[in-house]
């Protein structure tokens, strides 16, 4: 018979006299066990606080019921094998249940795998439902963010037009280069929008409408003279104020990307004798940025 002796700092509860068989503890332990006590209790009252010990003591004995510690989904494993068994996929399981499917899988993984009740063209058209809904309620969000964005801008002032304006150009516009000399206000776009504002800031800065050109810029396969139609219509223009049409020709390997009625090529504003308006354009431009320079040395102060 295996002897266990104890000694401080063994691990089995301190300085003891004599010799205690192994198999004698094991029953202590194991009776102990069958009274109900837990773990805890049977290492305090037999002073055994070794694990390793306390494991081979206990091994086989099952713990008391009133240890153990109820699992809040069991009751949903259960219902999920029910469902499973009865033919339900992981998706129609996981809207009856409200868990996930990662943990449907592991619960029902042991389970046959129901037979097919429709054919894949069904099931492709199910999900394409699907999808056409999703993609519904996300174009629904969209249009709504973009609807309470534009709220929150409300009325602008000719200051804020005028500060608009100037990034609106120097962003968009053309600009000199110390290589070449372009001291002259031309805007190139192809959003009606940004046409817009723009001559709406030029109307604010006093520019007549007399000192402006207007150029339709276009690929060659598009709507030409539907094209020159909108443009000529958008900005209200005489005809002798647009100048001859720039064609983009194509070749073997262009690809034209930008297709459909919406497309009616860009438009091109030139503002005559601007060589004036052109550096105090700048000029503001660079006012701007020192402006926002200091500013965002203070917020971070």
């Amino acid at each position: 018979m295996t002897e266990i002796r104890r000694r401080p700092g063994d691990g089995t509860g301190g300085l003891r006299t004599g010799a205690t068989t192994f198999e004698a503890l094991r029953e202590q332990a194991l009776a102990l066990r069958r009274e109900g006590l837990s773990r805890r209790g049977i290492r305090d009252r037999l002073a055994v606080h070794n694990n390793d010990l306390l494991n081979r003591l206990l091994e086989g004995e099952p713990p008391p019921e009133w240890t153990k510690r109820p699992n809040a989904k069991d009751d949903l494993r259960e219902r999920a094998r029910d469902l499973r068994l009865q033919g339900l996929t992981y998706d129609a399981i996981q809207l009856e249940l409200g868990c996930s499917k990662s943990s449907i899988s592991l619960w029902v993984r042991d389970l046959p795998k129901p037979e097919r009740r429709r054919t894949k063209e069904e099931s492709s058209a199910i999900a394409r439902r699907g999808w056409d809904r999703t993609l519904r309620v996300r174009e629904a969000e969209r249009r709504e963010t973009k609807r309470t964005a534009s709220r929150d801008v409300g009325r602008m002032s000719e200051r804020e037009l005028f500060l608009v304006g100037v990034g609106l150009y120097w962003a968009e516009g053309s600009k000199d280069k110390t290589y070449a000399r372009r001291e002259r206000v031309t805007f190139v776009n192809s959003d009606p929008d940004m046409i817009y504002l723009y001559l709406a800031w030029l109307r604010l800065l006093g520019v007549e409408e007399e000192r402006l050109r207007y150029s339709v810029m276009i690929h060659e396969t598009a709507d030409i003279a539907g094209a020159e139609r909108f443009w000529a219509h958008l900005v209200g223009a005489a005809p002798s104020q647009f100048l001859r049409t720039t064609v983009k020709r194509h070749n073997l390997r262009t690809t034209r990307m930008n297709v459909g009625e919406a497309y009616h090529g860009c438009l091109a504003i030139r503002v005559l004798q601007s060589a004036d308006l052109y550096r105090r354009v700048e000029g503001w431009w660079y006012g701007i940025v020192g402006a926002a320079s200091h500013l965002d040395q203070r917020n971070r102060t």
